[in-house]
């Protein structure tokens, strides 16, 4: 059993990501070994999470993964942890659109048998906090709201009057954050920029909001929260023990990183070592090659778009990408990947093993996905049946190549994405520890 905690919200904006993050960090920085976490399919808030703890940030996923597997993956990235630390998605009630409460932060606290700790934005309300906080504490029974912090508090009359307030509603107040203090992590069109682009900035970023989560919570009192969750039933999801293919070997899997191509989930290169792999990263941005004996390639989601002068410029490895793809040999792109694939990205010219172009776009493609696989792939036989999500702001023109990648059914049926000879690419983001089946047979098309 692992103490643990959920910190969540009413809605987006309260300041979740700086209370979860600077929780992690400031508790790390004693000494505590922590194990940070993330609700839904979020790539970005992960990376500062990692950043503040040292360990890598793990997404729990009742959607893509199922409810019985978020206890089981929150066990295994908690192993060896004093405390686990969960930043919740959206407001704690809102879920996967039309399905009730399945993958909400309540669902998730739920799973996980976790007391939450609910961040407030008290500007422009004082008394009327504790009906706030009386209503999302009594909306659900089986849900624990252990305690509130009230974020963006304007002074200390401010805080004087939100705490009297929040007296009579039983729910103490384990910290109150001024508005005066703002730390910056820059946005842009699909959220914060991810840690990998601007490391330095992120670690003092990360520093800072340790600082004034220190100055501000009870740490004590938090702590002793996280520790009062009660033992949490489920096994401890395992990758499986290494080993090779069938003659032994460790084909090498490349997996794109750096800057452009930043989103991965920690349990992919686990299966892929489980499966048989030697995995190793490279850099798309500034790697000329592919690491010598790359058997499959596989390039996740990221930024494409904001790098594409520069991944257009790296023309050697374009033309490397484009040689191993016309061998034969399995080629995974989700999102990012598949932009990368294409003839050109906003007119550069990419790696053109897809005959298609991508181009940015007004509009924001967001949600979760049902999704049936119509084409035999290096990832998945004719049949397979997954659950992913969407989340760009790209056009790729045609959408689907002769063999498509997925026939999806919500919110609406259409097909998407490209098979042809090894090469797998489509905008569907997928958990692969919702199906190990993926990395085996990716990495057995390696050994082939």
């Amino acid at each position: 059993m692992v103490a643990r905690l959920v910190v969540a919200a009413p809605s987006s904006g309260c300041g979740k990501t700086t209370v979860a993050t600077g929780l992690m960090a400031a508790f790390a920085e004693a000494g505590l070994a922590v194990s940070p976490h993330k609700v839904g399919p979020d790539y970005i808030d992960p990376g500062y999470h990692a950043l503040a703890t040292g360990r890598p940030g793990r997404n729990l996923d009742a959607y893509m993964c199922g409810p019985g597997m978020v206890a089981p993956l929150l066990n295994h990235g908690a192993r060896g942890a004093d405390l686990a630390v969960v930043e919740g998605v959206m407001g704690l009630y809102d879920g996967a659109s039309g399905q009730a409460e399945l993958a909400s932060t309540a669902h998730v606290s739920k799973l996980l048998r976790a007391p939450v700790v609910l961040v407030v934005d008290a500007s422009s309300q004082s008394r009327s906090v504790a009906a706030l906080v009386h209503g999302f504490a009594s909306w659900d029974p089986e849900v624990r709201i252990g305690g509130v912090i009230l974020n963006k508090v304007g002074s200390a009359r401010h805080e004087e009057l939100l705490r009297d307030a929040l007296d009579e509603s039983g729910v103490p107040v384990l910290g109150a954050l001024g508005r005066v203090r703002q730390v910056s992590t820059p946005s842009r069109h699909l959220g914060l920029v991810p840690v990998a682009e601007r490391q330095t900035e992120a670690v003092d970023s990360v520093a800072a909001l340790a600082s004034r989560v220190r100055e501000g919570c009870d740490l004590e009192a938090i702590l002793a929260l996280a520790r009062s969750a009660p033992p949490m039933t489920g096994e401890t999801w395992d990758p499986g023990p290494a080993h090779g293919v069938a003659d032994g070997r460790r084909p090498v899997v490349a997996v794109a990183g750096g800057a452009a191509f930043s989103f991965s989930y920690a349990e992919h290169s686990e299966l892929l070592t489980a499966a048989g792999a030697e995995v190793v990263t490279f850099d798309p941005l500034h790697d000329e090659e592919l690491p010598p004996g790359t058997a499959g390639l596989i390039i996740g989601g990221g930024f494409p778009e904001v790098y594409a002068p520069e991944l257009s410029a790296n023309e050697p490895l374009r033309k490397v990408v484009a040689e191993l793809a016309l061998s034969g040999a399995p080629v995974a792109a989700e999102c990012a990947g598949l932009l990368y694939l294409t003839r050109e990205l906003d007119g550069k010219p990419m790696c053109g093993v897809l005959d298609a172009h991508a181009r940015m776009s007004e509009r924001l493609t967001l949600g979760y996905r049902e999704a049936v696989a119509v084409s035999d792939s290096p990832l998945a036989a004719v049949g397979t049946r997954m659950r992913g999500h969407e989340f760009h702001r790209t056009v790729v023109e045609p959408g689907a190549g002769a063999a498509p990648a997925w026939g999806m059914h919500s919110p609406e049926r259409r097909v998407e994405g490209f098979v042809q000879q090894g090469v797998h690419a489509s905008y569907l983001h997928t958990h692969w520890a919702s199906d190990p089946r993926v990395a085996r047979r990716f990495v057995a098309r390696c050994g082939g």
